[in-house]
């Protein structure tokens, strides 16, 4: 670790290695040769002077590059792509006169950065699944276990600590269909020359307008991609940089919100994030557990939110063809989204494994509030008994006024229950009244809801995507 410079926290503190390597120099550079290679074969099976034995040559040095050779050249020449086209070509002499033939720097450049995104994307989705796994367990664990919910942060009728789940899940789950249909729609951009006309492949091939209409296909069947953009200028249209960052964005929402609610049943002591033997929580108030990791994810959820601003204005001010006022934009944007968002999902990760539910403390929030809900039902009781629900109504809420007064001026115990049962309108004995607050009479259908909700949608996309079940997420810091 270098300690005389700036480094970026995202590669230091938050980003697995795993998701640095996609984004490292050896995979853009070793993408590059890769790229020359299927152009170079591409352009043989068509039928120009290209031999085997150059193709040959090129796959035998796809993997070790020569990094010095590249960078002395580009302090000369000022261009990174030509630096590599030359460093290739020294450590491939037969070959070196057919590398990069026909084709823009913005042929290695963008196709790497489309091969580069469905790899991040990749693991991006891994990670998503597992989380959405790991809150599915966490839902069906706490399914019927009631608690206050809330509305305006004020509490509102019960619901579950389970069901509660089910609605970060969901948003997860959103995130999950709109991060398929963009990963399964992302193509390369081909070789289009530079404006996008293929007039070099036109010349290339002598006017065979058929062998110019096979090369960009037969370039994607060897990337392993479906196929490439049918029009672009000389770049790949920066409204894919745009919808891939959205993805990035949705998820970090989506996190954001999730880390919010721990954050706050974290002040309430009804819910825990993990905190660890020898975790310090302040450095003056020893006793504090503060919810770091909740925290850092909405933090760094922000970061991606704004970040995915740029590639939006980049797409809106690019000019014609092609400019070049994208390119420093997106050597940050692009990587620094996604390691993360990745930071992100690891947090997740380790948050929901952790989890800790304190059902006392959840139960003593929920017997201060009780009382005012259960006044409807107490209502309904006495009504039929033979009460006049006006007159009842009325009474309660003159009860329920003084009850909240004594609560909040007294700092009383919430006494509701012991003036409605001191009271003969309602005809009701102390046994009756605590019977109305079984806290599960109010949960309606939470329980048949999560459980509908995970054997109907979660479980089998969690079966369709098993094989990538089980990731752990290594916290660093």
């Amino acid at each position: 670790m270098s300690t005389d410079r700036y480094t970026s926290p995202l590669s230091e503190r938050y980003a697995s290695r795993e998701m640095q390597y996609i984004f490292s120099q050896d995979m853009k550079f070793r993408t590059w040769r890769r790229l020359w290679i299927a152009l170079a074969e591409t352009e043989m099976e068509l039928g120009l002077a290209i031999t085997q034995e150059q193709i040959d040559e090129l796959k035998s040095h796809a993997e070790d590059i020569n990094y010095d050779v590249a960078r002395a050249r580009e302090k000369e020449v000022r261009h990174d792509v030509m630096s590599h086209v030359y460093a290739y070509g020294v450590q491939c002499p037969k070959a070196k006169g057919i590398i990069h033939l026909g084709a823009t720097s913005c042929y290695v450049g963008d196709n790497t950065d489309i091969i580069v995104m469905a790899e991040a994307l990749g693991l991006v989705r891994k990670k998503l699944v597992n989380v959405i796994a790991r809150l599915s367990d966490f839902a069906q664990r706490q399914k019927a276990q009631p608690t206050l919910a809330f509305t305006h942060f004020q509490p509102a009728q019960p619901t579950t600590v389970g069901k509660r789940a089910t609605l970060w899940l969901q948003e997860f789950l959103m995130d999950l269909n709109d991060l398929d249909y963009v990963l399964d729609s992302l193509k390369l951009l081909g070789s289009k020359g530079t404006t996008g006309t293929q007039a070099s492949f036109l010349e290339l091939f002598e006017g065979d307008q058929d062998k110019v209409d096979r090369i960009d296909p037969m370039i994607a069947e060897k990337m392993g991609f479906s196929g490439c953009y049918p029009v672009s200028g000389q770049t790949y249209s920066r409204k894919v940089d745009t919808r891939v960052l959205n993805i990035l964005s949705g998820i970090a929402a989506s996190a954001h919100k999730m880390s919010n609610d721990i954050r706050l049943l974290q002040h309430l002591k009804e819910v825990e994030e993990p905190f660890e033997k020898n975790q310090i929580g302040s450095s003056a108030m020893a006793y504090k557990r503060n919810p770091m990791r909740s925290e850092r994810i909405a933090s760094l959820a922000r970061y991606v939110m704004v970040d995915a601003l740029n590639p939006a204005i980049t797409s809106a001010t690019q000019w014609f063809e092609r400019t070049l006022d994208d390119s420093a934009n997106k050597r940050l944007s692009i990587p620094e989204g996604f390691l993360a968002v990745d930071g992100i999902l690891d947090l997740c990760l380790n948050v929901v494994d952790g989890l800790v539910v304190y059902p006392k403390v959840i139960e003593k929030h929920m017997r201060s509030e009780l009382p005012f809900m259960a006044t409807e039902n107490i209502m309904m009781d006495a009504v039929k008994a033979g009460g006049d629900r006006q007159e009842l109504h009325e009474r309660i809420r003159t009860l329920s006024m003084e009850a909240g007064r004594r609560v909040k001026e007294e700092g009383a115990d919430n006494q509701l229950m012991s003036l409605i049962a001191q009271d003969e309108m309602f005809g009701l004995d102390a046994d009756a009244l605590e019977n109305s607050l079984e806290p599960s009479r109010y949960i309606g259908c939470c329980v048949h809801q999560v459980e509908r909700f995970l054997s109907d949608v979660v479980t089998p996309l969690l079966e369709e995507n098993k094989d990538i079940l089980g990731v752990k997420a290594e916290i660093t810091v």
